[in-house]
């Protein structure tokens, strides 16, 4: 791969995830919003913007980044992810706790709220997989790691495209899209993986 194009697609990852951030931070949405509130949108911000880099990552489909220094920050960024899930569901409950309670137990009469909580616990299973690795055979680790990526990606694009808040919603539906397609894209070349070495 040559340097311009190596330009070019580390200059899409970087406006991919940072423009939707810019735009969130100049929301006319923010400007009547308490600064804890305000905390828990950027962390889920930021968290949908993690969602695009892990899957390039894990599939080693990031330029210049070897397979081993790949997988060893896709565990940081999930560490990263984890906390910004943390984060975001932390400072909501701040703000509202009756509103997280009925989030949680799926009964809040918003539909995001759900799709929400649904991504929540399975970045948590993740997590917990990612303790037991060693400790799980790797072929059902593999799986059971890909299944609960499959669950946070589409219950967090669920959350965010029913939500009307701080993120504007082109770059939003975008980073939505890319997020969906790199996270295809690298189950795909996994599981090609997986087929050839068999």
């Amino acid at each position: 791969m040559g340097p311009l194009r190596a330009i070019m697609l580390w200059g899409s990852l970087a406006l991919a995830c940072g423009v939707p951030l810019v735009l969130a931070a100049f929301s006319p949405q923010l400007a009547w919003r308490d600064p804890i509130y305000i905390v828990a949108g950027f962390a889920g911000v930021l968290a949908l913007a993690l969602l695009l880099i892990q899957p390039l990552l894990a599939g080693g489909m990031m330029h210049g980044i070897s397979l081993r220094h790949a997988r060893l920050s896709h565990r940081w960024i999930g560490a990263g992810l984890l906390l910004a899930v943390i984060v975001h569901v932390g400072a909501l409950w701040i703000t509202s706790p009756p509103d997280v309670v009925d989030a949680l137990f799926f009964v809040s009469p918003t539909p995001f709220s759900a799709w929400g909580v649904i991504a929540m616990w399975a970045v948590f299973a993740s997590a917990l997989l990612a303790i037991l690795r060693r400790h799980i055979r790797l072929r059902l680790w593999r799986t059971a790691h890909q299944s609960s990526a499959v669950i946070i990606v589409t219950g967090t694009i669920v959350h965010a495209l029913q939500i009307d808040g701080t993120m504007e919603p082109v770059s939003k539906v975008a980073l939505c899209t890319v997020v969906a397609l790199a996270t295809g894209l690298a189950i795909a070349k996994m599981l090609g993986w997986k087929v050839r070495n068999k």
